[in-house]
């Protein structure tokens, strides 16, 4: 028998929320393990990448890869070849080894597309690296705040200039602060045979107003979790094991801030009423921060913000 699209984390919130049965039948149809024709081209489009990997303490991160477009190309259905180096200061330039399980999310910010493809790696090498498909399916645009994204070529190397902590400084809660787009990446903690394709890392988009996060003086962070496409991935993965990353990106400077938090799922309380269209909340402990500056070669348009942000969602 083929195994489930989905593993127990992700089942037992979708029964929660009702929605068990739908999924059950929509899953298999339309997470596949192979990408699709359309899939394929849109990654060659791209001139960034979200990726989600752990590292060897257990660790999730996410993490962005950048270049000219066409540095993303799919040989063939079952494999996407990177062509980038991780960027200084990226976890990724820990993780990034043979057999890795790694999440990818391609986003196309201004016409608000976007497309997941889970596998695991192979063939790293100075260049780039390949991932074989273990998963590949779309996303709704929800929440996408749109904006276009130019890649810069790199100029000469210069050291990079980052700082590290075990809580927020001033700069990381001015960047969380303002924020419209964080990235989070999970994985999954159960048996892997009988999650079969479903198991591996997983990395998200979350978008919301500028400052949806709150930040706690205590450094604790608040995020709204909208309504979505039921598949719970990301609080799937959240509910067998509590560690993720966050990756927030200051689209003015080009500053990236890595997270490493411990998750919780909020489902009701009166929390929820300072957060408008919230089905539930993520409330996170940030347990260290990397902040590197002026690190991502692209440059943003103007944001303009997602159609389903401008008046709130009825509840």
């Amino acid at each position: 028998m083929n195994p489930p699209a989905f593993h127990e984390g992700e089942r037992a919130l979708q029964a929660r929320a009702g929605v068990a049965q739908r999924m059950a039948e929509i899953g298999p149809r339309v997470i596949r393990d192979f990408m699709p024709e359309q899939h394929r081209e849109f990654f060659s489009h791209l001139p960034f990448v979200i990726a989600g990997t752990v590292d060897a303490q257990g660790q999730p991160w996410a993490s962005v890869l950048a270049g000219s477009p066409g540095f993303l190309q799919s040989p063939h259905a079952r494999q996407l070849a990177v062509r980038a180096r991780a960027l200084p200061g990226d976890p990724l330039q820990q993780t990034l080894v043979d057999g890795a399980a790694i999440g990818l999310l391609g986003l196309e910010p201004h016409t608000r597309r976007r497309n997941r493809m889970n596998g695991i790696v192979r063939d790293v090498q100075d260049a780039g690296f390949s991932v074989d498909v273990s998963q590949s399916f779309g996303n709704c645009p929800k929440y996408i705040q749109a904006r276009e994204p130019v890649y810069l070529e790199a100029g000469e190397d210069a050291a990079p200039v980052w700082v590290e902590n075990t809580q927020l400084d001033d700069a990381a809660r001015r960047i969380i602060s303002a924020a419209d787009t964080f990235f989070i990446a999970t994985a999954y903690a159960g048996d892997p045979v009988q999650a079969g394709r479903a198991a591996g890392v997983d990395v998200s988009h979350r978008g919301g107003k500028p400052g949806f996060v709150h930040v706690d003086a205590d450094g604790r962070l608040t995020a709204p979790d909208f309504p979505g496409n039921y598949f719970f991935n990301t609080l799937g993965n959240i509910a067998l094991n509590p560690r993720a990353g966050l990756l927030f990106i200051d689209f003015d400077s080009g500053d990236l801030l890595y997270l490493a938090v411990t998750a919780a799922i909020v489902w009701d309380g009166p929390e929820l009423r300072d957060f408008d269209g919230a089905q539930r909340l993520l409330r996170m402990q940030v347990l260290s921060m990397r902040r590197v500056e002026a690190a991502l070669p692209l440059r943003w348009g103007p944001a303009e913000l997602s159609p389903y942000l401008q008046e709130p969602e009825a509840r």
